[in-house]
């Protein structure tokens, strides 16, 4: 029972806005420090202060890590944000020597620990999450449509510019320029009209395809996915809510019934 207590007591201080505001303040100091020790003056100076300072952050979230264990058990580790911030608590403590020195670089993972603390950053990164499988769909329509165009642009610009169009992949990755708009004019397009006057049908023609149709179906599909997310959290809050006035209801409910049979009851006595 007392231990039971203390794990509800426990999830209580955890859960708590105040320690939530603190972790978070604390990742937020973390990631300017990791900026600033790229820089090797700042690092000549107050190498040490922040340092030290990096490894007091880093205890206290692994103080915090274990907390959360001890509390939730195993459910801690079928949660998946629980188990992504203990992967990043994890790689920090690993000694960054010998083979291990690439993984100080991940030290900054850490601030990623802001994903699972803010809740409106959680909501975007799960709904981004459900949107994979449509996603997924709209990611092969643009490869087929990616490589429909390669092909035929490879045959109509290949041999005047094979630096551009000479290969599938060199095709491919000059499409994707022009999807993203990057001097798709004067870098490429107009230099190929000078000797098919024609080819801005095919390129007018693919960034109406590709970027403004695909692209913002991408997007579509992701801001469908958020507001999904945000609609199941809603749904899921107001049945909690739901749920603890049924039972407060119930609470009041046995309570006027026990109420009734107690004046029932000085009734009877006062009869008598």
């Amino acid at each position: 029972m007392e231990s039971h207590n203390w794990s509800e007591k426990s999830a209580v201080f955890i859960e708590s806005t105040p320690v939530q505001r603190f972790i978070i303040t604390l990742i937020i100091i973390n990631a300017i420090i990791l900026g600033l020790e790229t820089s090797q003056s700042l690092m000549q100076q107050w190498g040490g202060l922040l340092h030290a300072i990096d490894a007091i952050i880093l205890v206290v979230f692994v103080v915090e890590i274990v907390l959360r264990i001890l509390v939730h058990r195993l459910s801690f580790f079928r949660d998946p944000w629980s188990l992504f911030d203990f992967t990043v608590v994890a790689i920090a403590l690993v000694p960054a020597s010998g083979p291990l020195a690439v993984l100080r670089a991940l030290r900054v993972l850490r601030v990623l620990r802001l994903l699972t603390m803010v809740p409106s950053m959680r909501r975007v990164i799960g709904g981004m999450m459900a949107a994979i499988p449509g996603l997924g769909s709209v990611m092969a329509i643009m490869l087929v449509i990616f490589y429909v165009s390669a092909v035929i642009a490879t045959n109509l610009f290949g041999e005047q510019f094979p630096d551009w169009f000479g290969s599938l992949a060199a095709t491919g990755y000059t499409l994707f320029q022009v999807m993203t708009l990057e001097s798709w004019s004067m870098g490429i397009v107009r230099p190929v009209m000078e000797v098919y006057p024609n080819a801005w049908l095919f390129f007018i023609t693919f960034i109406l395809i590709a970027t403004f149709t695909m692209l913002n179906l991408f997007i579509a599909v992701i801001v469908n996915a958020v507001q999904l997310e945000q609609h199941n959290e809603l749904e899921a809050s107001q049945q909690v809510v739901t749920t603890r006035l049924d039972e407060d209801t119930q609470m009041l409910h046995s309570e006027i019934n026990s109420l009734r049979s107690e004046i029932q009851e000085i009734k009877t006595l006062l009869q008598r």
